[in-house]
This record gives structure tokens, sequence and C-alpha cells, in this order.
């Protein structure tokens, strides 16, 4: 069965979009469903054999209920449109959320749907209303840092009787980013370098500190609050943007002061983040790859995806 799945799987379309129809819907029987099957087949035949009207009777009234329910449960899934979601960037080691966009436009309600990532084992089954849409949401965990296929996904229905399962299988074409793992307890940033002018008047204690501060202005953002000062006189500091402009904090592997690669990212990864919620302007140097100076979002996003993908 594992075999025929990824058979199955190398032969369909990469897309974001999706809307299921007879050539993308597939249906099977159930080991309950086959058991009745040979149910029927017994009271067929025992009917026969002793000539009982009511055994006729009962025979095909489940036998047409086990119909009328095989075509029930396929439309349980025909016609649901879906649409992706693309997953955010996330920290290798945790779990990436998919995000799906269900919609459908019959008017009866669809019941019993149930999504998972295929060989997970972990489905979420939910209600969708009659003319109605629906956000669902499941989560894969990444094997590691870099740029990852959105893994694929199943869908199935085994409403109303269970004696069927109706199942699809999409393979999203999006892919979703997995940063380094930042280290836990990372050691301090590194010392900040004059500027290129010469024209540097503070330096950067090995703390990851500016040792250059001024009184708290009205306005001056949270970030460059020095709180640990704070602490020990008693009274709102700030960091002097007139002098930390003077300086350069440039993330280099060489000096992460380890051998091992992913040791080496994961402890610049954890840099990155320290540098930007201290407010500073910090560049990173991947060998022949640099990264001016500079801080934001922006800018600590694309320093994470250099990590990724180095």
């Amino acid at each position: 069965m594992n075999r025929f799945a990824r058979w199955l799987e190398a032969r369909l379309p990469l897309r974001d979009n999706m809307v299921l129809n007879q050539r993308n819907v597939y249906i099977l029987p159930t080991v309950p469903g086959l058991m009745l099957g040979a149910t029927l087949m017994l009271l067929l035949l025992t009917s026969i054999n002793y000539q009982l009207n009511l055994g006729y009777l009962l025979t095909f009234l489940l036998a047409g209920s086990a119909i009328v329910g095989m075509h029930v449960c396929h439309a349980n899934l025909r016609g649901l449109i879906m649409n992706l979601i693309a997953p955010e960037p996330q920290f290798a080691g945790a779990s990436a959320t998919i995000g799906i966009y269900l919609q459908s436009q019959r008017r009866t309600v669809r019941h019993g749907i149930g999504l998972a990532v295929m060989g997970s084992g972990d489905w979420l089954w939910i209600d969708l209303p009659g003319q109605g849409s629906s956000t669902v949401h499941v989560a894969f965990r990444p094997a590691r840092r870099g740029l990852h296929q959105v893994p694929t996904l199943t869908f199935e229905t085994r409403f109303p009787l269970g004696t069927f399962r109706v199942w699809t299988v999409w393979r999203p074409a999006a892919r979703v980013l997995v940063y380094p793992r930042p280290e836990s307890l990372p050691p301090a940033l590194p010392a900040g370098q004059p500027r290129a002018d010469g024209a540097a008047s503070t330096h950067l204690s090995t703390g990851g500190e500016h040792d250059g501060v001024r009184a708290y202005r009205r306005g001056d953002p949270l970030k460059l609050i020095v709180w640990k000062k704070v602490a020990k006189v008693d009274q709102l500091v700030s960091r002097d943007a007139l002098q930390v402009q003077h300086l350069e904090l440039w993330l280099d592997r060489a000096q992460a002061g380890t051998a091992d690669p992913e040791q080496q990212l994961s402890r610049l990864c954890a840099w990155v983040l320290l540098a930007e919620q201290q407010g500073l302007d910090y560049g990173l140097r991947l060998g022949a790859l640099q990264i001016a100076p500079g801080s934001g979002e922006t800018h600590k996003r694309r320093c994470l995806e250099a990590l990724a993908l180095c």
C-alpha cells in the first residue's frame, strides 16, 4: 500500500489550488463495507435456497442502502474547492502550520471530512456548512533547515455509513523556509568594530551592550532603554544613538567559536535575534556572502534567510 501511495503521489501535479471532481477523487469499500457485501451474498443465497420473500426484501433493502450510501459518500468530497495558504517561515525543530481555505458551493452540509499530512496518521475532522467556507490548519515538523516542499496532504470521508472510503491526494506547490534552530544559551555578541572612516567614539562591551548612554528623552523607543543600568541607577537611560552610529556590529561565521557548521549557523541565528531585540545595527558575513549592517524586520528576515539557505 505504501508503494502504491508513493507511485500515486509521484504522478500528481504540483498546485496550490484544487477542485475535487471525478478525476481526482477515489473510492474503495472499507472492511465493514466488505463484510456487508459478504453478508448480502449470504442473505441472497439463503433466500434463493429457501425461497424466502422477506429474505429477498431485506437483502435488496440493505443493498439499496449501501448503493445510496456510496453515492452520498462520493458526493461529500466531490465539488470541494481547496486553496493553500502558504506557511510562514519557521525555525528548525518547531512545527510549521499549513493553512487551507475550503469552500463548498453545495447547499447541504458536508459531514465528516478528514484531512492530514499524508502518512502522519494525525487526522483533523471538520463539517463544512452548505455554500460556506472554512479555514483549517494542519502542522508538520520539517526535518532540518532549508527550503522544503510543503508535504503532500490527503482528504477523506466515510460519511454516511462507513462502508466506503472516499479520498483524494493533494501535492501543494508552495514551499516553506526553515531557519536554523537558534542556540538556547548563546555567548555574548561580538565586539563592535569602528567604521571604515575611523570616526568611532565608543565601543561595544563583551556583553553586547553599548557603554555610551544618556538620560532618557521623551519619545525614545523602548528598545533603546538600557534596562540593566536602569536597575542600578534607578532612572531611565537610553543608548546614545549619536555614538552608536559610529560602530559596526558584524556577525561573522569565523567568530562563532565552533567547528561544527550547523552549530555555527545556530549561534549566528541566535545572535541575529539578540541584536535585533537590542535594537542594534548589525551585518552578517557568511564566507563570500556579506549583508551590510542594518536593522528592522526586513533586515532580520534577510539575514535569517541567508542562514537557512547557506
